[in-house]
């Protein structure tokens, strides 16, 4: 397996598979009351199936260019988070991107170098024009995290995701490729 350093501090960005679905539980076991305040990911990953199960969809995703997963690493070893393109449409030059991260990782910068990994990579290899980050107004981490990206915010969709009995405004925030390079100096 292949794994990108996210600096000199031991963590790494490499794809999650099929045959990880048990680590995955694992994982998701120890990220699940911080995961699941915001996003359905934890709910879906409840046992050694539904982990498989959505392994299997998104190597489904890759193989059709619609989607990519990828675990973040610290000392090679323990799986602490990820970051995932959950839509990626090359047609049409739009991809989104989704994370997540344990409490124990927290405040290392983790989500903020992976995502700019992907971004690279979306921008740079794959000619995508824009990246969105969709969080709930109220998950003020992940905002942050669309700022130091240096992403801007298009707007609010209010109380248009319902999650766990309540309604959340959504913020869309996103980084076009001139951006991008511009912020990158290419």
């Amino acid at each position: 397996m292949f794994a990108i350093s996210l600096g000199d501090d031991g963590a790494e960005l490499c794809p999650l598979e099929v045959w990880q679905a048990e680590e995955l539980l694992a994982h998701m076991d120890r990220a699940r009351e911080l995961v699941d305040a915001w996003i359905p990911l934890a709910a879906s990953v409840t046992d050694l199936d539904s982990a498989r199960a959505l392994l299997q969809r998104y190597a489904e995703k890759q193989a059709a260019d619609t989607g990519r997963l990828y675990g973040i690493r610290l000392d090679g070893v323990l799986l602490v988070g990820g970051v995932l393109f959950r839509i990626f449409d090359a047609q049409s030059g739009n991809c989104e991107i989704g994370v997540w991260l344990e409490p124990a990782a927290q405040g290392r910068g983790l989500i903020t170098r992976a995502a700019e990994r992907l971004i690279d990579w979306a921008v740079h290899v794959r000619g995508m024009h824009r990246v969105e980050w969709v969080a709930s107004a109220a998950n003020t981490r992940s905002i942050a995290v669309a700022q130091r990206l240096g992403m801007a915010r298009d707007g609010v969709m209010r109380q248009n995701y319902l999650h766990r009995g309540v309604r959340h405004d959504t913020e869309i925030w996103s980084v076009l490729a001139p951006e991008w390079r511009a912020r990158a100096g290419h």
